[in-house]
């Protein structure tokens, strides 16, 4: 019975922490007095930064590659 318990726990704690790594998202966001663009892990809450066109990903990698298209941030 302990072993069906801890397997239990382990197997949820597994998928806690994989759901949590499938849920993070990466903006690229565009400082309004720089006009630079960078990669953020968090959604901006302020009015300094925005986040560029459709500038939502699922991985940071994702991110940088969408960033080198996106015509503002290459100016």
């Amino acid at each position: 019975m302990k072993k069906f318990l801890m397997t239990g726990a382990l197997i949820l704690a597994a998928s806690a922490a994989a759901e949590t790594a499938v849920a993070a998202e990466f903006y690229v966001v565009r400082d309004a007095s720089t006009k630079k663009c960078t990669i953020v892990d968090t959604k901006p809450t302020t009015t300094t930064t925005t986040v560029v066109d459709n500038g939502t990903f699922k991985t940071r990698t994702e991110a940088e590659t969408g960033m080198k298209t996106m015509k503002v941030c290459t100016e």
